[in-house]
């Protein structure tokens, strides 16, 4: 297994699972739009982690891992807001909310040493 591939493996679960999340939300116009930005972050943070992984230089990491955070961020925002409407059962969504925050610390620390790497180089 290279580098990296746990963690692009993780993202894609999550990505899955939040996919999953959506097709369970109630029909309306409120869910439909939840559901249509938590597919479109959810599912940008793993593409985003994979150009990372790919990047030309250590500014082109850096950006590309910050965009993968970003991604996570918004994705964390739309998984409360599905919580606070109570739209799906707990058991269901909280372990989605719980690995999202996790990507999010990783990615976090990712970039940070990222960034400290490139400041004593």
């Amino acid at each position: 297994m290279a580098k990296g591939d746990d963690i692009q493996q993780r993202l894609v679960k999550f990505a899955v699972s939040a996919m999953d999340l959506c097709e369970q939300l109630p029909a309306g116009m409120a869910s439909k739009h939840i559901a249509g930005q938590l597919i479109r972050s959810a599912t940008s943070a793993a593409p985003n982690y994979a150009e990372a992984r790919g990047a030309e230089s250590k500014a082109d990491f850096i950006h590309k891992l910050g965009i993968a955070f970003k991604e996570l961020n918004e994705s964390e925002v739309w998984l409360e807001m599905i919580a606070d409407r109570n739209d799906i059962p707990p058991a269901k969504l909280e372990p989605v909310r719980e690995e999202c925050k996790a990507l999010c610390r990783i990615i976090a620390a990712s970039r940070k040493t990222a960034v400290g790497l490139r400041k004593t180089a």
